[in-house]
């Protein structure tokens, strides 16, 4: 007898878990999608930060170095306005057309771009859709009635 109530027992646990999974997961559907969106948005805004972090990093140090040598300004001057240098006898690199195509790309880059994160799970994808939410409301509710009704303790009979 006590091999069978725990069996019993057993099946209890396992179909009412079941069922109470697939019927939370139809219901919280929504807030699991708003979830997985915000946590996307979180990763693509914390990026946008880093990104604005090291340029500005990158200024500090210019702005540094143009306090302790005033003449820098009049050597970075002509390259970054593209203006002819002033002294005849400087000579100034050009940039190649490629390598002004590579910079440009790299100062186009869009920071959403680069966030390889997925935005949500191939299996809440699935379940959010209206007819999948339907169908695991309806089998959680099932599966719960059915471990109620099949496999709850039964009464023992008045003893005399």
């Amino acid at each position: 007898m006590q091999r069978r109530n725990f069996i019993r027992l057993i099946l209890f646990v396992v179909f009412f878990s079941v069922g109470a999974a697939s019927l939370g997961i139809s219901i919280l559907c929504d807030d699991l999608v708003n979830y997985y969106r915000s946590k996307n948005d979180l990763a693509v805004g914390q990026q946008a930060v880093d990104k604005l972090k090291s340029l500005n990093a990158d200024y500090d140090v210019l702005l540094e170095q143009l306090e302790k040598d005033p003449n820098l300004v009049k050597r970075l001057a002509p390259a970054a306005l593209g203006t002819e240098p002033e002294d005849p006898n400087a000579v100034y690199p050009k940039a190649t057309p490629e390598q002004l195509a590579a910079a440009r790309k790299a100062l186009a880059q869009d920071p959403n771009e680069q966030v390889k994160a997925p935005m949500l799970p191939n299996w809440l994808t699935r379940c959010s859709e209206p007819h999948r939410r339907t169908t695991l409301f309806i089998a959680g509710s099932f599966l719960i009635l059915i471990s109620f009704t099949c496999f709850a303790p039964k009464k023992q009979p008045p003893e005399k």
